[in-house]
């Protein structure tokens, strides 16, 4: 695409310090394309005319124009002689138009351009010789003996006088000009220097700023580690506790069922020896009694091993027979304390969860429950357990009677190692249960006091599906 700019400082690139140079570049293009298109319209002037003898001048002239503007583009270091050659041809022709010319014609008035090319074609010092020169050339006109002049003394001195006053003006005038550039160039280079300072400033904060970033980054990853660390150690001491409590609860459910079978052989023995005789009735219904509690004992023990199964799937089951297995976990522990452990007529409500980490909580709360029965000795000691849908949601309700919490403690339970039993609390079973129901079941669990206990409440998706389950810590 044509650039006009481009077009008249020779295709030449200029910074901003150079702007002087690319506008004396601009005004001599110019300078010679003027020239040009005022000498072909000489030479068609001159040629209608019949005046043939300033034709090979005008022809020499033009072919040098043609030479000089397309030399400009490639020998950038002749613009200085190019330049004093277009002055020499304007300073001639403006002297032409005197020495030949007549006043009535006014084409002396162009004479008073001749600063203004002084201005750009030359630099300052030189152009007072130029303008020396030009002056002292219109006073000896009328009185050189060459060339006969239509001009006076008193015209010349007159046009003179003109120029002398149109060049102070454009003295002073680009004098300001030039002083208003040189503070623009002074506050453009300020502002140059001041952005680099900003952008060295920047790079520097922004080096410092990842490189903290890093840090930071390696500090926290740090602390994660730190915590997850901690909540491995939380998540087992809990297991080990939970697990102690299970063995507990393994050696009193199984007490009762290995008496049975004891009572059994005893009961076969004790007949031997008194010498009756064992029938195999007798002896059949002893073995059917006795098979009937090896398969408690053993899907007691399946139940447990399912308990601390390592993997954690996610499996469907009804809501009720998983409240159902939780109570049977603890069912020995409130058959000598007298504690009644309910669960109320519920609708069918099918969830897809982790079944285990779910019995872990509620069998939390129940223990804590049995324990806050045995400390207060309640009269009348129960435990009711509940269920609501609302929504995708489902909502697990275990309510107690054993007085409740104390008002002090309510914002402390969930925390880790907060226990109200002494030394015979670990401060971890609801601390991991309220870990287990937010991180992996992404639900909530609360606690609050109503009617005359405690009342839990946990708050779990009805589906937990591979796309939404968090990992547990």
């Amino acid at each position: 695409m044509f650039k006009l700019d481009g077009f008249f400082t020779s295709g030449l690139m200029f910074d901003d310090s150079q702007q002087d140079l690319k506008n004396r570049y601009q005004m001599v293009n110019i300078g010679i394309l003027l020239s040009a298109c005022g000498l072909i319209y000489g030479i068609i002037g001159n040629y209608t005319r019949g005046i043939s003898g300033f034709i090979p001048i005008e022809l020499t002239l033009l072919c040098m124009n043609f030479i000089m503007f397309f030399a400009l583009r490639r020998y950038r270091q002749f613009f200085e002689f190019f330049a004093i050659t277009m002055t020499l041809q304007y300073t001639f022709l403006f002297l032409f138009l005197i020495y030949v010319g007549e006043p009535s014609d006014l084409k002396h008035l162009w004479i008073f351009t001749y600063p203004i090319i002084l201005l750009y074609f030359q630099k300052t010092v030189h152009a007072v010789y130029w303008l020396v020169f030009i002056l002292f050339m219109l006073m000896i006109a009328p009185l050189q003996t060459f060339l006969e002049t239509k001009y006076s003394m008193y015209q010349v001195t007159y046009i003179s006088f003109v120029l002398v006053i149109v060049s102070i003006i454009i003295y002073f005038y680009q004098r300001k000009i030039d002083e208003a550039r040189c503070i623009i160039l002074e506050k453009q280079n300020m502002l140059r220097n001041f952005n680099k300072e900003l952008e060295k400033q920047v790079k520097d904060k922004t080096t410092e700023l990842i490189k903290l970033n890093e840090s930071l980054e390696l500090k926290v990853e740090q602390k994660l580690e730190e915590l997850r660390s901690k909540d491995q150690i939380l998540e087992a001491q809990s297991k080990q506790a939970v697990m102690g409590e299970m063995i507990s609860m393994i050696a009193h459910q199984w007490r009762q069922p290995l008496s049975t079978i004891t009572l059994q052989i005893a009961n076969l023995q004790f007949k031997q020896l008194l010498g009756k005789d064992r029938n195999s009735e007798d002896i059949d219904d002893a073995l059917s009694n006795i098979s009937d509690t090896i398969v408690y004992l053993s899907d007691t023990i399946d139940d447990f091993q399912a308990y601390f199964h390592p993997n954690k799937e996610i499996l469907g089951i009804e809501i009720h027979d998983l409240l159902q297995r939780a109570v049977n976990f603890a069912i020995s522990r409130v058959q000598d304390r007298g504690v009644k452990i309910s669960i109320n007529n519920i609708a069918d409500i099918n969830v897809t969860t982790y079944i285990n980490e779910l019995i872990q909580v509620i069998l939390n709360i129940l223990n804590n429950a049995i324990d806050a029965h045995v400390e207060t000795k309640t009269k009348n000691p129960s435990i009711t357990l509940n269920v609501k849908a609302v929504g995708e949601k489902v909502l697990i309700y275990i309510e107690d009677n054993a007085g409740g919490i104390k008002s002090e403690n309510l914002p402390h339970l969930f925390e880790p190692y907060f226990s109200t039993k002494g030394k015979n609390g670990t401060g971890l079973g609801l601390y991991m249960s309220k870990m287990i129901i937010e991180k992996q079941f992404g639900g909530e669990i609360d606690v609050v006091n109503a009617n005359g206990g405690a009342i839990f409440i946990i708050k779990i998706p009805k589906n937990i599906t591979l796309g939404n389950k968090n990992t547990l810590l």
